[in-house]
């Protein structure tokens, strides 16, 4: 934390926290702007000991530092770990697991952490099971006295589904389970998983937080100090796994204007997903803003905000919705999510054999650009359906 608002943090708003938390001014110039630091290693005292806290690069330095105090300020939690993306945070996290031991995890989570939970780990010993989204009951019924973590996401990718975060950690940790929280799409600003219960939240600090394309990183926050987090702190500095100096910058840099930038994505998705729902060539359209989304009322209960994403069907499957995407102009044809500009694409065709997203499906991440040009050019994209 900067200077002396540390002892106040939890009462700031997350506007205040976004721009504060984790900044540090520059001792040496006082630069405003913390600098980065490339160095791998640290002087020792004459003592032998470390007095300014780091040792090796490759088990902390002070940019990731920074990012760790920012993002744990911003989740509420009691410590962070920053990765190098969102899948080595996935994957350490599950590596504190042993043979044997059991994952619930939801089938609509993100297809590369199904892959990890299933077809790396599972070889390992890691067991598994996979419930329907959104539904407690059957998270509850897949329980066993193995099971370590309840792994969900929500708002999920790309269906858009929103899971009970409450009602899950109080069924989940009643069997001793913890639960896990992929908060990316919605982020801090519009959803706080550890306040509903949840021990740990993931994010792939690549989306929003970096929030401009440029920058791969993950990272972890722990409701609580425990035994798995320090596994989880062993498996990090072991592996090598830790953000570098560059990229946590970076990210630190995009958490500034987070706040910000998440109303407006937000603002842009439901003035878009709006036109979608009414559009005589879209199927269905996938936003927790929309009255008739099926769990509307959980994400109202749980969320400040919609968020950015959001995903829609169009008649004719695969072939339709190529050509939609093909016709778009404004939109990039492109994986990823969370930057200033609009993505479209294919989900279908990205995640391969057993992904779960409809051949007909087109997932939209919405930028910061005007929304009468976003939806002048989802139009014309439809219009070429005839």
């Amino acid at each position: 934390m900067p200077r002396n608002l540390s002892r106040y943090h939890r009462a700031m708003k997350l506007e205040t926290l976004a721009v504060h938390a984790g900044r540090r001014i520059d001792l040496a110039t006082g630069a405003v702007t913390p600098p980065i630091h490339l160095a791998t290693t640290f002087e020792r005292a004459p003592d032998g000991a470390y007095p300014h806290g780091y040792q090796y690069a490759r088990e902390s330095h002070p940019n990731r530092s920074d990012l760790e105090t920012c993002l744990c300020a911003l989740e509420g939690g009691a410590e962070a770990a920053a990765f190098t993306s969102g899948s080595a945070a996935t994957l350490a996290l599950l590596q504190t697991l042993r043979p044997g031991d059991h994952v619930v995890a939801t089938d609509d989570v993100f297809y590369g952490t199904r892959s990890l939970i299933v077809d790396l780990l599972g070889s390992w010993g890691l067991e598994s099971t996979c419930v329907a989204a959104g539904d407690p009951t059957e998270i509850e019924r897949a329980l066993r006295p193995t099971t370590r973590l309840v792994w969900i996401e929500t708002p999920s990718n790309p269906l858009v589904g929103i899971a009970d975060i409450a009602a899950v950690a109080e069924i989940a940790q009643a069997r001793g389970a913890e639960v896990v929280v992929d908060n990316t799409w919605a982020t801090p600003i519009f959803q706080r998983p550890l306040t509903l219960g949840a021990d740990w939240v993931l994010h792939s600090t690549t989306k929003y937080f970096g929030g401009h394309c440029d920058v791969l990183g993950g990272a972890l926050v722990a409701r609580d100090a425990s035994e798995r987090l320090e596994r989880l702190r062993q498996i990090q500095k072991s592996g090598g796994a830790g953000a570098s100096p560059f990229d946590s910058w970076l990210v630190l840099r995009g958490v500034r204007s987070l706040a910000c930038r998440m109303k407006t994505h937000a603002e842009n998705a439901q003035r878009l997903a709006e036109f979608l729902a009414a559009h005589p060539k879209v199927v269905r359209t996938h936003y927790p803003g929309l009255e008739d989304h099926p769990n509307h009322d959980i994400a109202a209960r749980q969320m400040s905000g919609w968020g950015g994403m959001l995903s829609f069907e169009v008649a004719g499957g695969r072939e339709a919705a190529f050509r939609v995407a093909a016709a778009t102009q404004v939109f990039t044809r492109a994986t990823s999510l969370g930057g200033v500009e609009s993505l479209i694409e294919h989900r279908a065709s990205v995640e391969g054999p057993g992904t779960r997203a409809p051949e007909g499906l087109l997932r939209v991440s919405v930028g910061l650009e005007h929304p009468d040009d976003l939806v002048a050019d989802l139009e014309r994209a439809l219009s070429s359906l005839g």
